[in-house]
């Protein structure tokens, strides 16, 4: 307890009982200034980690070999089970092709249900994804580890390659080659690690993406 009992304080000297009082005091004072300091820490924790959540939730986007199940409410000859093919579409009856690639599952459905409307006055879509595809890259030429590796998180072109072990000797540093896959439209570009290193171009350290193959020559 905090505070002494006041009978007990009747029988200590009038000045020694002030100074008790005014102890007393400053120790709850303390109190409340920690439980509330510690209250608020605590308290913008979860609210932190939330926003943070939402700040890096980001949704997912269909590639080539996603299978997709595509329903259409009561009509079930154009609902179907589909794949995204290698041109990055799909195929349903009615509307033909559809890209599909760098979409999400909701932008997608309405997508479709824009274009069945020539066909049916109202369309409710639905796209779920049955089977995503595994997100991978590769890393050729001259590393320590060549190979295929999972891209279960964001890895950069520097991040790849020490990833595979580093360079070998002879390689070409400047001249690194990033073949992008088949879900994205820019089919080339280079990282000149010596420049990298000298602070230019930093901007060249690019994010790889799904099917990405980076060539060390």
């Amino acid at each position: 307890m905090l505070f002494f009992e006041y009978e007990a304080l009747e029988k200590v000297h009038p000045d020694k009982r002030w100074r008790l009082s005014m102890l007393d005091l400053r120790v709850l004072c303390i109190s409340i200034l920690l439980s509330a300091a510690f209250f608020l820490c605590n308290a913008s924790v979860p609210e932190a980690q939330a926003q943070n959540t939402k700040a890096g939730a980001k949704a997912y986007e269909l590639g080539v070999g996603d299978v997709l199940n595509i329903f259409v409410y009561e009509e079930p000859e154009i609902s179907q089970t589909v794949t995204v093919r290698s041109d990055g579409r799909i195929s349903l009856p009615l509307i033909g092709d559809v890209e599909a690639v760098g979409e999400t599952p909701e932008a997608l459905a309405e997508k479709i249900t824009r274009k069945l409307k020539k066909f049916i006055e109202v369309a409710d879509v639905t796209v779920i994804i049955a089977e995503a595809r595994e997100a991978v890259y590769y890393i050729v030429g001259q590393v320590e580890e060549p190979g295929q590796y999972s891209l279960d998180r964001q890895v950069t072109v520097l991040q790849a390659i020490a990833k595979a072990g580093g360079f070998l000797e002879w390689a070409k540093k400047s001249r690194i080659m990033i073949v992008s896959g088949p879900d994205t439209s820019e089919k080339l570009t280079y990282f000149n690690y010596e420049d990298f290193l000298d602070g230019k171009n930093t901007e060249q350290n690019i994010e790889i993406k799904p099917g990405d193959t980076i060539v060390i020559p």
